[in-house]
């Protein structure tokens, strides 16, 4: 299943511009009844590569959903009505793409970290109804001692102490286990989060209101990127080759949705795998670090389960040395255990 991106922002923060020019989707920027979506390729010239040695007759490249969902205005986070049907988008996603206005000389947007924090009050109101109502749950455990309650009781507490103070869930220190006590909660404000500085068109691309919003995504430990939307969206609607010389007027090395898409990847940890034949290239994706076991089970739940071993070779190997044959002769072909 596809990784979900939620672009949340703002309302007039240029979302669904953004999103057009992500996608090269047409989402109205009118239509705001409901969330747009579009599901977009993850850019990996490896595939490319890979697909001219094997000649595969099918290609599964990675890719992402992205949800445009509508603006959140004052009083979302109170779970009624639209503001319900909006949270739930915020829920399913994997990682949010904050889109924050970001143009120069423009009153609205000379403060992008207010706008950071209106958006973060409305999904931390929401989790903290969602925490009061688990507590609540939890309390015929409590009276009984019952050790795992009391455990996420506890946890629930210090995120709500948290959230109490004004600072969003994904800013306190919790340990895994911390974050398995409130997993059923699908804290919102515990999501991990990219923000992306939608400039205007002709204007500086470090501009002073982007540059405040960097400080503050660096303090987070986040990642910031600057895009002009609504130029973008618009090179989208040229011809494939013609789109390279005008990114470069604006002194864009990357297209948007390379830039924003893999800056998600870094967000959520996480790296690509390939298996490659003559039937098949196709791209998997797992956490960093993950084990050879953990990479086959995302193959197939069967593959973990009964894993032994499995032969891998580098990327890197095989575009050196042309072939699988050529890399075994090599001795470069590894076996990788349960470990």
């Amino acid at each position: 299943m596809p990784l979900r991106c939620g672009l949340i922002g703002r309302p007039r923060s240029g979302k669904t511009t953004v999103f057009n020019a992500v996608t090269s989707a047409h989402a109205s920027l009118f239509d705001a009844a409901d969330a747009h979506r579009a599901s977009v390729v993850v850019p990996d010239p490896r595939v490319r590569q890979l697909v001219q040695m094997y000649s595969p007759a099918k290609v599964s490249p990675a890719a992402m959903d992205l949800v445009d969902i509508p603006g959140l205005e004052e009083g979302a986070g109170n779970e009624e009505g639209r503001g319900r049907r909006l949270l739930s988008h915020i829920k399913e996603s994997d990682v949010l793409l904050h889109v924050v206005r970001c143009f120069a000389q423009d009153a609205e947007a000379a403060a992008p970290v207010d706008d950071v924090e209106r958006v973060d009050l409305e999904l931390m109101a929401a989790d903290a109804s969602t925490l009061e109502r688990k507590l609540e749950r939890l309390s015929k455990w409590l009276r009984a001692g019952e050790k795992a309650a009391c455990r996420e009781a506890d946890v629930c507490r210090r995120v709500l102490a948290h959230l109490d103070q004004g600072a969003p869930a994904r800013t306190l220190d919790l340990s895994d286990d911390d974050r398995m006590a409130v997993l059923d909660c699908q804290l919102l404000s515990l999501k991990p989060v990219l923000y992306v500085a939608n400039v205007q068109g002709g204007q500086e691309m470090e501009n002073e209101t982007v540059l405040k919003l960097r400080t503050m995504a660096r303090r987070e430990g986040a990642e910031a990127v600057a895009i002009c939307g609504r130029d973008e969206a618009e090179i989208n609607e040229l011809p494939e080759e013609e789109r390279g010389a005008f990114l470069q007027e604006l002194g864009v090395e990357e297209p948007s949705a390379e830039r924003i898409l893999h800056a998600a990847y870094r967000e959520l940890q996480l790296v690509d795998f390939f298996t490659a034949g003559e039937k098949e290239v196709r791209v998997w994706t797992c956490p960093k670090g993950s084990t050879a076991a953990v990479a086959a089970g995302k193959i197939h739940s069967d593959m973990e389960r009964g894993f032994i071993r499995m032969e891998v070779i580098a990327f890197e190997d095989l575009m050196d040395y042309g072939s699988e044959a050529a890399v075994i002769r090599a001795g470069k072909r590894r076996l990788e255990g349960k470990e």
